[in-house]
């Protein structure tokens, strides 16, 4: 689980931000803080935080200055900044401090979504260790800006490719095309169409199934944020 830490000065934004967090399968909200010295304490009373959603305007101090001292004090938790600063030079500088990803608000919850799950599937890009080649090097450094559906061919929806995303992210395990085609109400034929679409553009995962006799099962589950 990934533990993460909502930072802002709006308490109302501050809750919304947190119910999104929490709606992402693997992400878990660990605390609040909607000011630069709370941010700092919590970080220290909250345990273990794998992730700072971090503001940059707040009453006592930016965002950016917290993240310095953080840095400062050897701290290395991962950020990502969430913040209505959209000028040039705090980017810049978000960017020399490390911060992972860049949210300008307003947004939607599907663009933080699509955030927290590229930070998910980097994270498991990097637990796996060992040396990388360039093709995996350039797979992490992807992960960084990758968005949650890919960009869909002409005569593919996005309302539909993301149905497909919920129905994948809500089975408890590999679906066939059929399976996903009954819980969607898609025609099997459609629902295999963006099965194969989603996989080579690495969001789903193919798997087989074998039975008795016969020809494997494919089966598919979502690759991102599980």
């Amino acid at each position: 689980m990934i533990r993460v830490l909502v930072v802002d000065d709006d308490l109302r934004v501050a809750k919304v931000n947190a119910a999104y967090v929490e709606k992402v399968p693997g992400f878990q909200v660990a605390a609040q803080a909607h000011s630069a010295a709370e941010a700092l304490a919590r970080i220290e009373a909250a345990g273990p935080v794998d992730l700072i959603l971090m503001d940059h305007y707040l009453p006592d101090d930016t965002g950016l200055s917290v993240v310095r001292r953080l840095r400062e004090r050897g701290d290395r938790t991962d950020v990502i900044m969430v913040t209505a600063a959209r000028d040039v030079a705090t980017v810049q500088a978000a960017m020399r401090l490390g911060a992972l990803q860049y949210l300008v608000k307003p947004f939607t919850f599907a663009g933080l979504r699509g955030k927290l799950e590229a930070y998910a599937a980097l994270r498991r890009t990097l637990d796996g260790g060992g040396e990388a080649e360039q093709a995996e090097v350039d797979r992490i450094f992807g992960a960084l800006s990758a968005d949650t559906a890919p960009q869909l061919p002409k005569g593919h929806s996005p309302e539909t490719a993301e149905l497909v995303r919920r129905a994948l992210m809500g089975a408890e395990g590999p679906l066939s095309a059929q399976e996903l085609a009954d819980r969607t109400g898609l025609s099997r034929q459609t629902a295999q169409r963006y099965l194969k679409l989603l996989e080579r553009a690495g969001r789903v995962r193919l798997g087989l199934r074998y039975g008795d006799t016969g020809r494997p099962e494919h089966r598919y589950e979502w690759a991102a944020g599980l």
